[in-house]
């Protein structure tokens, strides 16, 4: 007997309550974090009279700290060289040039490269997302053979897209004026608070975004295997 392809149903659905992106991506702790080097150059250089070396030394001391600490709470080595390995660069690059903005150009040229590997990931319909929860659920790529995660997942794209964006035309007009001490309010403010704001959204915008009844990010609903091969 022929008919519509059979699709795939989990046993149980999510749980009530689900969690959130946050819970999966655990985005907002390490923004947090992030945003401690950063203050501390602005710190260190208005208390040694807008000494880049004051700034400097600050910054990389207070990176070591957050890295120790998240290294004691049991993050994952390589995420803690690499944070800490991104404020050594960005104190190398202020140094070699003796421009106390150029701090932060490590992290505007990151930001708008993310803001180009988003809308790209969502046009070539691998929407990172996607690719971020379905590595969280060990997935591998098996959501993006469900059309519904799939859009979704798209959609709650554009909002991560859209918050790099607001990053770099933030931070762009503020780095070509020379404004240190915006540029670090600018940092904290674009930070955390945006990474939280994100995760909400997003998480808003792909639970919207699916169909009634559908069971969540840890079920895509996909062909059967049976119906691949008929």
């Amino acid at each position: 007997m022929t008919g519509a392809p059979q699709r795939e149903r989990p046993s149980a659905p999510d749980a009530p309550g689900p969690e959130s992106l946050a819970d999966l991506l655990g985005g907002r702790r390490g923004a947090v974090d992030a945003t401690l080097p950063p203050l501390a150059f602005g710190v260190g250089w208005l208390a040694g009279g807008e000494s880049l070396w004051g700034g400097v030394i600050a910054a990389v001391l207070t990176g070591a700290a957050v890295a120790g600490w998240r290294l004691h709470r049991g993050d994952r080595p390589r995420s803690v060289l690499i944070g800490l390995l991104a404020v050594c660069v960005a104190a190398l690059i202020a140094l070699r040039t003796g421009r106390a903005t150029d701090f932060f150009l490590l992290q505007v040229l990151a930001n708008a490269a993310s803001a180009l590997v988003w809308v790209v990931s969502v046009v070539v319909r691998w929407p990172l997302l996607g690719v971020l929860v379905g590595v969280a659920l060990r997935q591998r790529g098996r959501w993006r053979r469900d059309g519904a995660l799939l859009r979704a997942y798209g959609r709650g794209s554009w909002v991560w897209a859209a918050s790099y964006a607001l990053r770099v035309a933030v931070f762009v007009p503020l780095y070509l004026g020379g404004q240190v001490v915006a540029l670090v309010v600018a940092r904290v403010a674009l930070t955390w608070p945006l990474v939280a704001t994100a995760l909400g959204v997003s998480w808003l915008v792909v639970r919207r975004s699916l169909p009634a009844g559908h069971p969540g990010l840890r079920h895509p609903v996909v062909p059967s295997d049976a119906d691949r091969e008929a």
